[in-house]
């Protein structure tokens, strides 16, 4: 992927994880059961500012498009099942917030191999 695709990329989603996070942790402050729109905002508020690492980090580390990729797709089945159950009571698809967080798992896991895997800066 050419890296102002990337760039891009992570920064929409950036900019739209850290709005929702921040509407979600608002709304679910008027609830009773925070649980489902609490877990949701928390799942964009900490990945947001993961992709603008993503961004910041460019080729220094590698395997950066795959990472972002993942935690994006991750936060959106995991995020996206847990607002539709709370407002539905149903969720996307069975297994869909399972597998969000095993996505997300899997971009944090290529996060670390790829900064072990990086070589150092010349200076």
């Amino acid at each position: 992927m050419p890296e102002t695709i990337r760039i891009r990329l992570f920064g929409v989603f950036a900019g739209l994880f850290g709005m929702c996070g921040i509407g979600l942790a608002a709304a679910a402050s008027h609830m009773d059961d925070q649980r489902l729109l609490g877990g949701a905002a928390l799942m964009c508020l900490v990945h947001a500012p993961a992709l603008l690492g993503l961004i910041a980090a460019g080729d220094r580390l590698r395997f950066a498009t795959l990472p972002g990729l993942l935690v994006i797709l991750g936060v959106l089945l995991f995020a996206g099942d847990l607002v539709k159950r709370h407002f539905t009571g149903s969720g996307l698809f069975p297994m869909s917030a399972p597998s969000g967080g095993m996505i997300m798992m899997a971009g944090w896991l290529v996060i670390g191999v790829g900064a072990l895997l990086s070589q150092r800066p010349q200076s």
